[in-house]
């Protein structure tokens, strides 16, 4: 079973992965290169050969594969490994995966964006093809063969003709010498070849995980530890006027009390500040922090209320806002339609709550800081620990655990600078943890959003006119001052990339001032648009009395790619190149016509049950979802089938992304019937499992995936479940009881029968 590690700065400079080439690769847009020396250590350790930071090879016949994301749940450990093995042609049952510290030398680490694959995938290929073929040359040159007449197998070179074999160990030290292949000499694998890419494969970190074993950041133990809670500012942008910690200091255990400054707005990535307790263990911690009594002047946000804020943003959407598309005229053909349909929707702030709560353990000695956290964005929390404490970012060191669930929220490293600091304060290791209070107060808060839709029908029932106006506060507003409309990129998940075949197309973006941090969550925008997408298509379906399927279907018209450019929009295409990645029609509607035919569509059902389908491209993965709900008479949704159909592309491992799928729908489930978080005088009404509500185990569906055969690139896989979901659940709840959803969560009174 492949082995688990953490690379470790010690264990590099004592020879582990120390070798033989220098090797430039293009890797997650940065250009890296990774030198070490040919010849043997000066304690006399034999030569490894590390053509780069992915892939090492010791004589001894070990192969160590460096993972440089982070793994939250998701197998990205194992999945990014098994690309490397493939192509090195290793056996999977001896190699060590190792998770990598930050370090820019990696290319892009931030385990965010379902782009691990997507970015790494042919680079990784390169990464390991590079040392096969290296190794191949070595074995051949030994041999005075020509390396052509060589093969690989599971950690050999082969020469057929004479029936000879040599381990990767064997010529490791003669690899190191070899020439580095250039790009266009690689041989890479035909993927009728491939051993590993493409089959489902257990996780690597499973057997720890089962037994216990598996170190997650809240386990992180270190000799002559201490303990820290925080008490935070309750409302963004609130400053501490006074600190009384009398009482504070008389609780067995407590050692210290720590005042951590507070950021000017906006905050960024830096802590919110606050003072913290710092005791023997977390308990006395936490009933230190409690008696603790502080003053705040609540500042600028101290006024924010949800309910009010609600409102104003749904003034907004009505009213007409920044154009970001314009094709046609909308004005005129909603005007003139034979039939107009128009709609409100509304999202509300959600938390990450992910089942692991925040936590980092840092120890600082001899001006420098070492951190032990579970963090989706070790680089980000690197340079945040060296500006927050006025350091280099060579003397900052970042170790990588498991991740209990990320969605966001981890790969922003305020928590770890806290730790950091703290560590600094009181000179030793500090393990500080946040409690499910904290991290639901505290959060970077999925932002609300309020949206308007109007949509023109002909005689013929065919749409001819969409107009749809998105308001929210922006991601941008935690990061830069007075940003009060939303990015392109942000736009650009399911506004104006939206992909129907209309003739006339006009949306507009609200201006919305931000009163709390707003951070990125399991597909981010891509949530209250699809939402609203997905529902106003289906309105539009009944408006024009029209099976929603075949509606959809016309909708999307002609296979085609949408040129976005040539319509005058402005859009990122989640930073991929849009020739590579175009929006291909073609394959929305396969995965419609898939959905319907796993959830057989047209079968009848009881009164009072129904079914509900959505389409939703993003993070470059095209994803339809069918819902079937049943509605009690109280107005209490029982969700009780979900088949998704999805096209992301070439895929590596078939079981993590039908899993990361069947997650999706649980977060879909959470966001659309329960989850909801509401601000009073600026702080959050909610703070726990029992007044912010997510999908539990009872109401899960049962849940089918169907991964329809794609030779496409590899899009992504981790979020582009949520948003269809959300929205077939809520027209699946429409042909239940006639009533429309267009504000989540759901409103079981709403649905009450009479």
């Amino acid at each position: 079973m492949s082995e688990i590690v953490n690379l470790s700065r010690r264990r590099v400079l004592k020879g582990t992965l120390v070798g033989g080439v220098v090797l430039g690769l293009q890797v997650g847009g940065a250009r890296m290169a990774f030198a070490a020396s040919p010849l043997a250590s000066a304690s006399g350790a034999k030569t490894v050969f590390a053509p780069n930071v992915y892939v090492s090879v010791a004589p001894s016949g070990e192969i160590v594969l460096v993972v440089h994301r982070s793994e939250m749940g998701t197998g990205i450990r194992t999945s990014l490994a098994m690309i490397l093995a493939d192509e090195l042609d290793a056996d999977w049952n001896t190699v060590k995966v190792v998770q990598a510290q930050g370090d820019a030398k990696y290319g892009d680490q931030n385990t965010d964006g379902s782009r691990s694959i997507r970015q790494f995938f042919q680079p990784l290929r390169e990464a390991g093809g590079s040392a096969r073929q290296m190794l191949m040359a070595a074995a051949a040159a030994q041999w005075r063969v020509s390396t052509a007449s060589c093969r690989t197998e599971l950690g050999h070179v082969v020469h057929a003709a004479s029936g000879r074999r040599l381990s990767y160990g064997a010529v490791a030290a003669a690899a190191a010498r070899q020439p580095v292949p250039g790009r266009d000499t690689l041989h890479l694998k035909n993927e009728d070849t491939w051993r590993y890419i493409g089959k489902s494969m257990p996780i690597v970190d499973l057997d720890d995980i089962v037994h216990g074993r598996a170190t997650y950041g809240i386990d992180v133990v270190l000799p002559g530890m201490t303990y820290a809670s925080v008490e935070r500012s309750p409302v963004y942008g609130a400053t501490l006027k006074s600190v009384d910690s009398t009482e504070t200091m008389k609780v067995p255990g407590v050692l210290h009390v720590v005042r951590i400054s507070s950021t000017p707005l906006p905050a960024g990535f830096r802590p919110l500040g606050g003072v913290a307790v710092i005791a023997t263990n977390t308990w006395a911690a936490q009933q230190g922090r409690q008696k603790l009594k502080l003053e705040w002047d609540l500042g600028p946000n101290g006024t924010y209320d949800s309910h009010a804020y609600r409102k104003a943003l749904e003034d907004t959407a009505r009213q007409p806002g920044k154009v970001v598309r314009n094709n046609g005229d909308t004005a005129g053909a909603l005007k003139n339609a034979a039939r107009h349909v128009s709609a409100d929707y509304y999202v509300p702030h959600l938390a990450h709550a992910a089942m692991e709560p925040l936590a980092a353990t840092a120890s600082f000695a001899n001006g420098a800081v070492e951190v032990w956290t579970a963090t989706q964005n070790p680089q980000q929390a690197r340079t945040t620990v060296a500006q927050v404490l006025g350091l280099q970012e060579q003397a900052v060191t970042i170790n990588v655990t498991l991740l209990g669930g990320g969605f966001g929220r981890k790969s922003k490293p305020d928590y770890v600078a806290e730790a950091a600091f703290l560590a600094r304060e009181v000179g030793a290791p500090v393990k500080l943890t946040w409690t499910r209070e904290d991290d639901i107060r505290n959060d970077y808060f999925h932002a609300v959003c309020a949206q308007h839709m109007e949509g023109g029908l002909d005689a013929q029932g065919r749409t001819i006119a969409w107009l749809h106006r998105s308001v929210f506060p922006s991601i941008g507003s935690t990061f830069t001052p007075n940003v009060v409309y939303g990015s392109a990129g942000e736009l650009g998940q399911g506004v104006t990339d939206m992909p129907y075949e209309v003739a006339n197309v006009q949306c507009e973006n609200g201006a919305a001032p931000a009163h709390t941090r707003i951070g990125w969550y399991r597909s981010v925008y891509n949530i209250p648009h699809g939402f609203a997408l997905g529902s106003f298509a289906d309105e539009l379906a009944v408006a024009a009395r029209q099976d929603p399927v075949q509606h959809l279907l016309a909708l999307l018209g002609s296979p085609r790619h949408v040129d976005l450019h040539a319509l005058g929009v402005g859009y990122p295409n989640y930073g991929a190149s849009i020739d590579e990645y175009p929006i291909d029609t073609a394959r929305y509607a396969a995965v419609v016509r898939a959905a319907a035919v796993r959830s057989n569509w047209s079968a009848a059902l009881p009164a009072r049950h129904g079914r509900g389908i959505a389409v939703h491209r993003s993070f470059l993965s095209y994803v339809a979802a069918v819902a079937q709900v049943q509605v009690a008479d109280d107005g209490s949704v029982r969700v009780t089938r979900i088949d998704l159909a999805v096209d992301c592309g070439r895929i590596v491992n078939p079981d993590r992304v039908i899993a990361q799928f069947e997650g999706a729908v649980v977060m879909a489930l959470g966001n659309t019937l329960y989850s909801e978080l509401t601000f009073s005088q600026g702080a959050a009404d909610q703070s726990n499992f029992t007044d912010y509500r997510v999908a539990r185990i009872d109401s899960v569906p049962e849940t089918h995936v169907y991964i329809v055969p794609s030779a496409a690139p590899p899009g992504g896989v981790g979020e582009p479940g949520v948003p269809p979901t959300m929205a077939a659940i809520s027209n699946a709840i429409f042909h239940a009881t006639g009533t429309r959803i267009r504000a989540l969560p759901v409103d079981s009174a709403l649905l009450k029968r009479a």
